[in-house]
């Protein structure tokens, strides 16, 4: 199975799906044109990798400055695969990070975390580090 890349541009995320490792990573804003046309890639990535997902593990980190409302349901949709990809047995877990002081991206993790049935963990970023 391929990896999936995808650059970070001004309105979309840099994306990593590494097939081997199971790990994920989407990091930056978004805020794409068509959010449904830059999903489709991962939710397709993900489709792919629940084909051999029993015994596997999958963890994806994810750290958006910003996000749009038409993105808020995209990454359901993504993170809803990968609660399907948990029931067919394989490790998930999402991780949500944030800035301490970034109240809605701590309050949008915390809406992520009471609709899915995954280990979903908000991770505080400190102005120290």
């Amino acid at each position: 199975m391929e990896n999936l890349r995808i650059d970070k541009t001004p309105n979309t995320p840099y994306v990593h799906l590494d097939a081997a490792t199971g790990k994920m990573e989407i990091k930056g804003r978004s805020v794409p044109e068509n959010p449904l046309e830059f999903y489709s890639p991962l939710n397709d990535w993900l489709e792919r990798f629940s084909a051999q997902a029993a015994e596997r593990v999958l963890s994806m980190d994810v750290s958006l400055e910003y996000f749009n409302t038409s993105s808020s349901k995209c990454l359901l949709d993504v993170f809803k695969k990968m609660a399907t990809i948990h029931r067919l047995g394989a490790a998930v877990e999402i991780n949500w990070w944030c800035e301490e002081f970034d109240d809605d991206m701590i309050e949008a993790g915390k809406d992520y975390q009471d609709l899915l049935n995954v280990p979903f963990n908000i991770k505080i970023i400190s102005e120290d580090e």
